[in-house]
């Protein structure tokens, strides 16, 4: 099948009718009767059947819709990259990231950027770092954030900035000479903790160093992601150790922060194929994603 073929075939399955097809493609009746049935001489099979003055899709018709629905996909999305080219615009900038990312930094970020691109689209989500890979991977996204370090040869890994591992607590769990120090995990020992599932690379690392207390911290509660546990924190369900875009981001009332001690380095990485350079949207996004969350950590020294 010809691409115009397809075209025609997919408008009649909408429609129902060669006529209204037509219409819908801007061209002639006759035109779309031709297309039709060169498509059929191509095939050697029909593809409708007309049933009381309407075409339903024969069994061989059925059997390519899934597939020609699926390439009628990818040339709308053709015409929307081709209508932006022409218009002067940017590809869409497609960003996948963690979901403490997504809610610390993102929607400060976007907001602004939006402003200086308002016709760029935005396609955004939120998954952990292995589907954050294979979206990438699968260019089902251009950019990844995440606070895991990765390791792939058709991936470029870039640190945007760093901060340390938090130690977060209920409100007035701590008086303010401590608030104003470190918090030594040694302290922790004993300590009902809300843990983070040991799936993930700091939850696996943290949940080793806690077992090694004397005595060990208890693991009440575990959590998939570090938003959870910081609402958990703040309802005085006990202590957790999160990462600082989480401890230092929202309402600061709601739980009291306080770097841990020994250091455990929390990166922050940007992660893109090899063989792509970003856009100048993209590169403006990430420049003010690299700014707030430096500002952000600043807080923290």
């Amino acid at each position: 099948m010809r691409l115009r073929h397809v075209e025609l075939f997919q408008a009649v399955l909408q429609t129902g009718s060669l006529t209204a097809a037509a219409e819908l493609l801007h061209i002639s009746q006759p035109a779309a009767s031709k297309i039709l049935q060169h498509a059929e001489q191509q095939l050697g099979f029909a593809l409708f059947s007309r049933v009381r003055g309407k075409l339903l899709p024969t069994a061989e018709a059925r059997i390519l819709q899934q597939q020609t629905e699926r390439l009628a996909a990818e040339l709308q999305d053709l015409r929307r990259l081709s209508d932006s080219l022409r218009r002067g615009e940017e590809r869409a900038l497609r960003l996948i990231c963690t979901p403490t990312l997504a809610q610390t930094l993102l929607p400060d970020v976007v907001c602004g950027w939006r402003a200086e691109f308002p016709h760029t689209r935005c396609d955004l989500a939120t998954q952990h770092t292995s589907e954050i890979i294979q979206a990438l991977l699968l260019r089902e996204a251009d950019l990844g954030l995440t606070l895991q370090r990765v390791e792939h040869p058709d991936l470029h890994t870039e640190v945007l900035t760093q901060g340390r591992m938090m130690a977060i607590a209920p409100p007035g769990w701590w008086n303010d000479q401590e608030c104003a120090t470190p918090m030594r995990l040694q302290n922790m020992a004993g300590l009902s903790l809300i843990g983070l599932d040991t799936r993930d690379a700091l939850g696996g690392l943290l949940r080793g160093h806690i077992q090694e207390l004397d005595p060990p911290a208890r693991i009440d509660i575990s959590v998939q992601t570090y938003q959870l546990a910081r609402m958990l924190v703040a309802a005085g369900q006990g202590l957790a150790l999160v990462d600082p875009f989480t401890a230092l981001s929202g309402n600061l009332g709601d739980v009291q922060a306080r770097p841990l001690e020994p250091v455990i380095p929390v990166p922050l990485y940007l992660l893109r194929r090899n063989d792509e350079t970003p856009s100048a949207a993209q590169q403006a996004l990430l420049k003010r994603l690299q700014t707030l969350a430096i500002d952000l950590l600043d807080e923290q020294s």
